[in-house]
């Protein structure tokens, strides 16, 4: 199934956030009698949010206050947080750098090696502030630093990298084994990112505890725009979704599936779930907290990259605190503080008990539901278009 692009060319139509919407259920629920909670190996979270392990999004103290919200910070073990002994002068060098600057500045300042020290220390630092550790590397770095991580007590490790394959082919070094890195890790292992049917379902049988899903979608990522990779994360989701239903069919055991990137508002949010989420993984959003490290500023984690950044430094602003964030109350009126309760919400009015519910909604086709009947917030900057 697709459209022909040229001749004897056909290419699948893809579906993102702002082309679709939930229809409303039969029958409604009281928003506060829904259950958000989510599942990650032994750890039970009632808020299904992660922040993203970005330098500007999370640091120990934004980890440690997720937790006590009941979401999941993700810390990035590839930062600045392992690089430097205080990396807070370096945060705010980074915020105060002029927009012509600050890719190359981030590039210098991410040259210094990872002092093996501070992995340990970082992770301490959480578990003495009693939030729950989850950290981040790519594929060489989970090689390197996956035991280490957990001895130092980390809870859950994420092998994250632009695109995440089984079958990684490089003559010019050494690839990481991911079944083997796995079946050797007692802790949950989390693999991203992938956008495909056959990806999610590969990495799942290589022993995943679940797969981040979402190339290029991130508001600070020029994935892309460089690289012209990418699928919409409505598609993304549901394929992905299917790939776990399967997979869960075939072996019995249930593999979560988070929707990484691309939610700004609520809506966002709460289409990923309708599209198969069982939780997901945000930036920009949590990056306006008062709390996020970034001080107001966001970058990705491909923006270092020292021969092809693909990462821009983006200004989020600080919006409200992260409990107005993720539980509210809101602050705002556009959408983009207190997830959980938009979430719950939308699981209320589509008649959702649960996020198993949530995933069963019914989505349609709507490339005007952003628009229709929004002139007068348009014109004024208010609302859905402040």
């Amino acid at each position: 199934m697709g459209f022909y692009v040229g001749r004897g060319r056909k290419a699948r139509r893809a579906f993102g956030f702002d082309e679709v919407a939930i229809v409303p259920g039969r029958v409604t629920i009281n928003p506060e009698e829904v259950d958000t909670t989510w599942e990650l190996g032994d750890l039970k979270f009632d808020v299904p949010i992660l922040a993203a392990a970005m330098d500007g999004v999370v640091d120990t103290r934004m980890a440690i206050q997720m937790s006590k919200l009941g979401a999941l910070g993700v810390l990035n073990l590839e930062g600045v947080q392992t690089r430097y002994e205080e990396p807070a002068s370096i945060l705010t060098e980074i915020a105060e750098a002029g927009p012509d600057t600050a890719t190359q500045l981030v590039q210098k300042l991410y040259s210094p090696p990872i002092q093996e020290k501070l992995v340990g220390k970082r992770i301490q630092e959480i578990k003495d502030g009693g939030g729950a550790v989850a950290v981040s590397g790519t594929p060489m770095a989970a090689a390197k630093f996956g035991k280490l991580a957990e001895e130092a007590g980390a809870q859950v490790f994420v092998v994250q990298s632009t695109v995440a394959t089984i079958d990684h082919i490089s003559t010019a070094y050494e690839t990481l084994d991911l079944q083997s890195f796995i079946d050797g890790m007692e802790i949950p292992v989390m693999v991203g990112n992938c956008v495909t049917y056959a990806v999610t379902l590969d990495l799942m049988e290589a022993g995943a505890d679940a797969v981040l899903i979402g190339v290029g979608p991130g508001a600070a990522c020029t994935t892309r725009g460089v690289l012209g990779i990418g699928v919409p994360q409505v598609t993304a989701t549901v394929d992905a979704a299917a790939a776990r239903d399967l997979f869960m069919k075939r072996t019995g055991k249930y593999v979560p599936v988070i929707t990484d990137g691309g939610m700004d508002t609520g809506g966002d949010v709460c289409k990923a779930f309708a599209s198969g989420a069982d939780a997901v993984m945000i930036g920009s959003a949590m990056a306006r907290a008062k709390e996020a490290p970034g001080r107001g500023y966001h970058w990705g984690m491909a923006t270092p990259h020292i021969a092809l950044p693909r990462g821009a430094r983006v200004k989020t602003g600080t919006s409200g605190t992260l409990e107005e964030i993720l539980i509210g109350p809101a602050r705002t009126d556009d959408g983009t503080q207190n997830l959980l309760g938009a979430l719950k919400t939308c699981m209320g009015s589509v008649g959702a008990k649960n996020i198993f519910e949530m995933q069963q909604a019914e989505l349609i086709i709507a490339p005007s539901i952003r628009s229709e009947g929004k002139l007068m917030q348009r014109n004024q900057g208010v609302g859905m278009y402040r």
